[in-house]
C-alpha cells in the first residue's frame, strides 16, 4: 500500500502542485480508502515527507568505474540525465517546490539528499584511500561541489543541463579537491 501512496503523490505533485494535493486525491490514485490515508498519514504533509523518505530509503547504486573522475562524471550525467528525461524529471521537480511551502517537505528533502549524498562521497573516499585526492578532501563536499552547478541550472537560472555540462561540472569540483580547496 505505500508504493501505492508514494506513486499516487508524485503524479498528484506532479499534476496538480503542492497547492492542488489533497489526501483524497491521494487515496483515489493510490486505490485506497480516504480514512486510511487520513489515519496513516494525516495530512499532506506527512505524505509528502513520506514519500521523501521512501525514495531515499531505496538503494542506489554508488559508481565505481575505477577512477575519481569517473566517478564524479558518472555522478554528475545521472543529474543530468535526470533532469534532461521528461518522464524522470517532473517528480523531483514537483517535490522540490513542494518543499519551499511546506516545512515538513523541506526536512524531508535535506533528509533524502543528505541520504544521497552520503553514499555518493564513498567515491570520493575511495579516491582518498587510492592517493587520487589529498586527505584533507570534504567526501560530501566534493560531491556538493559536483552536482551544485546541475542543480542551480535546473531550479534557479532554468538553463538548460546536459552530459557535456555535468562532465565540466565533475572535472571542476575535482581540480578544487585535487587543489586542496574541498
Amino acid at each position: 500500500m505505500r508504493e501505492a501512496v508514494v506513486a499516487a503523490v508524485h503524479a498528484e505533485l506532479v499534476e496538480h502542485g503542492y497547492a492542488g494535493l489533497t489526501v483524497e486525491n491521494v487515496a483515489d490514485r493510490a486505490g485506497v480508502h480516504k480514512t486510511t490515508v487520513y489515519r496513516r498519514w494525516g495530512t499532506v504533509d506527512v505524505l509528502i515527507a513520506d514519500a521523501l523518505d521512501h525514495t531515499a530509503e531505496t538503494t542506489w547504486p554508488v559508481p565505481d568505474t575505477g577512477t575519481i573522475e569517473g566517478d564524479l562524471i558518472a555522478i554528475a550525467t545521472e543529474v543530468a540525465d535526470t533532469f534532461t528525461d521528461p518522464d524522470h524529471s517532473s517528480v523531483p521537480v514537483a517535490v522540490v517546490a513542494a518543499a519551499l511551502q511546506s516545512d515538513r517537505a523541506l526536512q524531508a528533502k535535506r533528509r533524502f539528499y543528505a541520504a544521497r549524498q552520503e553514499a555518493a562521497a564513498r567515491v570520493v573516499t575511495r579516491a582518498v584511500h587510492r592517493g587520487e585526492l589529498p586527505p584533507p578532501a570534504d567526501p560530501v563536499e566534493v560531491i556538493r561541489q559536483t552536482c551544485a552547478p546541475l542543480y542551480h541550472r535546473v531550479f534557479i537560472s532554468g538553463e538548460p543541463v546536459d552530459r557535456a555540462t555535468a562532465e565540466r561540472a565533475a572535472r571542476a569540483a575535482l581540480a578544487a579537491a585535487r587543489a586542496g580547496l574541498l
